[in-house]
């Protein structure tokens, strides 16, 4: 049981990640290409984000 809610937490989380990379990385550059690259990248991009701006 406990496996089970630490996969779906973890899928979560990724997929989470990977919205919010595109989310930002549209709004800063226009650009589907990059939404997707950051998206790949997902949490990465995001605390890159956060640290730089």
């Amino acid at each position: 049981m406990e496996n089970k809610i630490i996969k779906k937490t973890v899928k979560d989380g990724i997929s989470f990640g990977s919205a919010l990379a595109m989310v930002i990385s549209y709004t800063n550059w226009h650009s589907i290409g990059w939404a997707i690259i950051h998206g790949l990248m997902s949490w990465l991009y995001v605390i890159y984000y956060l640290i730089r701006y």
